[in-house]
């Protein structure tokens, strides 16, 4: 009875929600993709979702590139017409071909979580923004952070970890990544101030991936109420930085906002507050939601994995042994770290912390024989080449040395960054942050899991349901 009801109500919300998709078949495109587009208006959203919590989301995936086709299959998720692109041939299309034959899509209840963006701004705003941050997350401008990330990873562990038997792995991990973003983004650095920013932070970031309802209760309505707090927050810190600017109090170059207070896009203008504050909210929710997610696994695959844990703890004593006391990572440091990159990586393979992403069709067009129409949304999915043994022969072994030298992965397979032009602008700054994490970790503890099967949850970013609990092991070496 109560599953009965828990149904009959997921159903209710997506039909008072999501947009009632009126025309399901076009009489003017006879070659359509195969698929099957679902239930009137739902669609397949309930076993899209819901495959994800169940904690395999390549299933749905993998069941209609079987039944269907292995290139291009048509469903209906979310209330829109949806063709799902597989293979590396598909990534490399979408990737290729955006904002020619297509563009960035994201659900209304994203945008109204962030009001300076609209659907028909977020092709520009994108660009402005691929403009803008190069010439601060390219690695030349990174390599000064790769200390103040060692120096907020030490503090992390004598404050969260050292002296306990035992943790949660993944909500310190969040904290972490959300403590070095307002670091390297914002100069924020009291760990008072970073705690109390984070809790309506967390709160924005499971509205953003919850069912759109705005009413009381419901975690999209406390993820708009806590967007409203943090840009309130955000517009106090942008006009006393302004002011610090104006008074040479601030260097431009200190970190991400002083960056987007002075930049200007191609015409010469500068962001608005509002556009900024929006920019930033989005930089420390995607800085820090993904990457934890990857520290998490990493952690747990270390785990299980005691000769990948031993090569990797070799690695990384070799690096301590040449530090003086005391004396931080740095860029050469990180470089060094090959064999932990490779492990990340294969995590990464594994465990894609972004499942993948949705474009809308620009023009009518055609793709591996078929009619795409225009206003169609496409998804791509890491999982469709990720674990294809075409690709990366036994797929489910955790095997590092896929990443070596000349077995590194053919293009456009391994895409937990995404690809093309709208690959993820933050890569090298999300490869430092781990391995600073990872070189942190090693060399302090070996850790045991305390639930041996704990179930992986997708929604949409994969996390262990209870958190990853583990105990903890002091190294014997110091």
């Amino acid at each position: 009875m109560e599953l009965f009801f828990l149904t009959a109500f997921t159903i209710f919300i997506i039909l008072v929600t999501f947009p009632i998709v009126a025309v399901l078949y076009r009489p003017s495109f006879t070659n359509l993709p195969p698929g099957n587009v679902g239930l009137p208006y739902i669609g397949e959203s309930l076993e899209f979702l819901s495959t994800g919590r169940k904690g395999h989301p390549e299933k749905f995936i993998s069941d209609r590139m079987a039944k269907y086709s292995r290139q291009l299959f048509r469903t209906s998720i979310l209330g829109e017409e949806t063709a799902v692109v597989c293979g590396a041939q598909g990534n490399k299309f979408l990737f290729s071909n955006e904002n020619k034959l297509v563009t960035a899509w994201w659900p209304n209840s994203v945008l109204k979580l962030f009001p300076s963006v609209t659907h028909s701004s977020i092709q520009t705003e994108g660009l402005k923004m691929r403009n803008m941050l190069p010439n601060f997350l390219k690695p030349e401008a990174l390599q000064r952070y790769v200390g103040v990330m060692d120096a907020k990873a030490k503090k992390h562990f004598e404050d969260f970890w050292e002296g306990k038997n035992q943790v949660n792995v993944y909500p310190l991990a969040k904290f972490y990544t959300f403590a070095v973003a307002c670091k390297v983004f914002l100069s924020m650095d009291d760990p008072e101030q970073v705690t109390k920013f984070a809790a309506p932070f967390n709160d924005m970031a499971s509205g953003i991936i919850s069912i759109p309802i705005d009413l009381p209760g419901t975690p999209f309505h406390r993820g708009i109420k806590a967007s409203k707090i943090i840009r309130n927050q955000m517009l106090t810190m942008i006009k006393q930085r302004r002011k610090d600017l104006a008074e040479n109090k601030a260097s431009p170059m200190q970190d991400i906002l002083s960056h987007m207070l002075i930049a200007t896009d191609e015409d010469g203008l500068r962001l608005g507050d509002v556009g900024i504050a929006d920019k930033i909210i989005s930089l420390l929710i995607g800085g820090h939601d993904t990457a934890s997610a990857t520290i998490t696994f990493v952690v747990k695959f270390l785990s299980e994995l005691p000769e990948i844990y031993n090569n990797v703890l070799k690695e990384q004593m070799e690096i301590l042994k040449s530090k003086a006391s005391g004396e931080f990572l740095n860029w050469d440091d990180i470089q060094k770290m090959k064999y932990s990159w490779n492990v990340a990586c294969e995590v990464m393979r594994l465990a894609p912390p972004l499942q993948g992403s949705f474009r809308e069709a620009l023009h009518d067009f055609n793709y591996a024989g078929f009619s795409i129409p225009k206003g169609w949304k496409l998804y791509w999915s890491a999982h469709t080449t990720h674990k294809n043994p075409e690709y990366f022969p036994q797929p489910e072994k955790f095997d590092p040395s896929r990443f070596e030298g000349s077995r590194a992965a053919v293009p456009y397979t391994f895409v937990p960054f995404g690809g093309g032009p709208r690959m993820c602008p933050g890569k090298e700054y999300a490869r430092l942050e781990i391995l600073v994490f990872i070189h942190n970790i090693v060399r302090r503890f070996k850790w045991e899991k305390i639930i041996p099967d704990e179930k992986i949850v997708v929604d949409p970013i994969p996390v262990p349901a209870k958190g990853l609990p583990v105990h903890l092991y002091p190294q014997k070496h110091q």
